[in-house]
């Protein structure tokens, strides 16, 4: 099915086509969360692209190794845990815990493996003592640092001016500017309140880019297909990933690299002092459904800047109805139609805009558009009764193969979201719990709205009652309010 994946290298920095390295298998390596907070929609937005990435290469039928690392020990998270006078394990387990609960709330497929920083020492310690014994890196004061100007290829992934590199300047730190171009710390000397692990090169703990290189060669060798992250990561992270896997292992270490833009709120960057920061609980707690989120942060194309706005995700609300209203309509043919029409050559047309939209380096855009496409078809035919069951049953199918890719369709479920106030952060809400039960393939917005409108009620928002009321009915559902509560009933065919 479909013609070749492209995909868009930031190594050559141009569109590539993808040949994984043994035929039907692609060895993944995305870089996780790091556990010194909860992820934010910024987050968010790379690992949903991650996963349409490689439910799109397990619909295209190939074998997916991934791996997702969990950064449990660097900077940011000793800084945390000595802050609030704890143990390392004991600061990171509900960062860790709630990211598990958010990636299965957003219907992102579990990596095959999530190592920790802190379960690995004994390979980043390994691949040091190579880079030492090959002259790649050198001890100071306690720390071992790798010699950036030994590794010649340095600057290929992120183009970086090596001219102003001076030899022998050293950063202790994981995270600097692209500007500062220095030899970094593989592995950092002990330092009062930080944790210390006794090794074969010295006491201390690892350098933050040490870590990815030494778990992706663990479990998917010393050279891989693909390797995914933001854009933030090229330099110096990823950089500094490429010269110690290289230096250490003498093999090329990754085939393909992807990296998704930045999210932005409101055209501004997120930032906690600008109260524009959100984390996946904030959102929900303002009503909004996970796959309204996730639908939201698929729609924009990996490479280019995402604007994270409330009308946006509006927006993709509306779109998940229209596509929840169409396969609702669809579960409501019945027969045989005298004068059907054949929805066969709509569907195949429909199946090859999508997979050569994302074959297109994921092109979102165009594979969405295609599934519209076809809804605005086929709505006509549905109203004038022109839809068979079994072509009604073939359109259902056609969803359902794509929703194994998209993972946004309304599912057959009640949601509602239990917010919990953090008693650590404030007003910061941090626990979403999702109880489902089983209803009617299109109700869970319906019902979401009718509670929405009685709390407006019940408040005495009449305006925002009315409002809710006639959206009801732009979807195509009448409300009728009886002494023994809220009914609704279709109103006929949805608006195309």
């Amino acid at each position: 099915m479909g013609g070749m994946i492209r995909f868009h290298n930031t190594l050559g920095g141009k569109v590539e086509d993808f040949v994984p390295i043994e035929p039907g298998h692609v060895k993944l390596y995305t870089c996780g969360p790091t556990v010194y907070d909860y992820s934010h929609i910024g987050n968010w937005r790379a690992y949903v692209f991650e996963d349409l990435l490689k439910r799109f290469l397990l619909f295209r039928g190939f074998k997916v190794a991934h791996v997702m690392n969990i950064t449990d020990v660097d900077d940011k998270t000793i800084r945390g845990a000595q802050a609030k006078g704890v143990g390392l394990d004991e600061y990171t387990k509900p960062f860790i815990e709630a990211f598990g609960r958010d990636r299965d709330i957003l219907a992102i497929l579990p990596a095959d493996r999530y190592p920790r920083a802190t379960a690995h020492i004994p390979e980043m310690v390994a691949l040091i003592k190579t880079l030492l014994e090959k002259g790649f890196a050198y001890k100071k004061d306690g720390s071992v640092y790798f010699a950036i100007d030994k590794f010649r290829a340095y600057g290929r992934l992120s183009k970086i001016n090596l001219d102003d590199l001076r030899p022998g300047r050293q950063s202790d730190a994981d995270e600097y500017e692209k500007e500062s171009v220095h030899d970094f710390a593989l592995w950092k000397a002990p330092k009062p309140g930080e944790p210390i692990w006794e090794t074969k090169i010295g006491p201390g703990r690892p350098g933050w880019h040490i870590e990815c290189s030494a778990m992706s060669a663990r479990y998917l060798g010393t050279t891989f297909d693909i390797h995914c992250g933001g854009v933030d990561n090229i330099f110096p992270h990823h950089e500094n990933e490429i010269a110690q896997s290289e230096a250490a292992n003498g093999v090329p270490f990754v085939k393909y690299w992807l990296h998704c833009h930045h999210l932005v709120v409101d055209g501004e960057k997120m930032a906690k002092s600008k109260g524009n920061f959100y984390i996946l609980a904030d959102i929900l707690a303002r009503g909004y459904e996970p796959l309204d989120v996730r639908y939201l942060l698929l729609s924009t194309h990996y490479r280019k800047m995402l604007n994270f706005t409330f009308e946006a995700l509006d927006q993709a609300r509306t779109a998940r109805q229209r596509i929840g209203n169409f396969l609702g309509e669809l579960k409501g043919v019945s027969g045989t139609a005298e004068n059907a029409a054949p929805v066969e050559p709509l569907v195949e047309t429909a199946r090859a805009g999508f997979v050569a939209g994302l074959e297109d380096d994921l092109n979102i855009a165009e594979a969405l558009a295609s599934v519209f496409t076809l809804i605005k078809s086929v709505n006509p035919l549905l109203v004038r009764g022109e839809v068979s069951s079994d072509g009604a049953a073939k359109l259902a199918a056609f969803f359902a193969e794509i929703d194994a890719v998209l993972a946004i369709k309304p599912s057959p479920t009640i949601t509602k979201v239990l917010v919990v106030e953090s008693a650590t952060t404030g007003s910061q809400v941090t626990d979403v719990k999702i109880i489902t039960d089983p209803v009617e393939n299109n109700e869970p917005e319906i019902r979401r709205r009718i509670n929405e409108r009685q709390k407006a009620r019940a408040e005495k928002d009449f305006a925002r009652a009315d409002a809710i009321r006639r959206e009801l009915l732009d979807m195509g559902i009448v409300l009728e309010d009886t002494k023994d509560g809220v009914r609704w009933k279709k109103a006929g065919p949805p608006k195309a």
